[in-house]
């Protein structure tokens, strides 16, 4: 795991990355909350798709919905990036649309839109 940070406008954004699943379950969010905290003292984060576990993308599983409640629950704003054009289930595709109207979880095709949104969203 790599982690970068981008500055802007008095704020910092943690980018991770990974070619590793580094979120499997509501643990491993927190430690990686704490380590980007501890690291970057930042509030935002951009993490790519490919560091969730698949489960995540299983709406009816609720692991998406339990790890993504703990970004919120510790104020830290979460930009996932990655293709999601793949997945086809319409509960999935309504938590992004859904998420992605808020203004503390977002799911995006790319970095400078997850750096947009992130900025957006504070």
């Amino acid at each position: 795991m790599k982690i970068q940070t981008i500055p802007a406008n008095g704020k910092t954004i943690a980018l991770v990355e990974s070619e590793e699943v580094l979120v499997s379950d509501v643990q491993s969010a927190l430690d990686l909350m704490a380590t980007v905290r501890y690291e970057t003292d930042a509030d935002c984060l951009i993490l790519p798709k490919t560091a969730l576990d698949e489960r995540f993308f299983v709406i009816r599983s609720g692991l998406a919905g339990d790890i993504l409640q703990k970004f919120v629950n510790y104020q830290m704003a979460l930009a996932i990036v990655g293709d999601f054009s793949g997945y086809t289930s319409k509960p999935l595709r309504d938590f992004i649309y859904e998420s992605n109207q808020g203004n503390h979880v977002f799911f995006v095709s790319n970095l400078s839109e997850a750096i947009e949104k992130l900025f957006r969203g504070e």
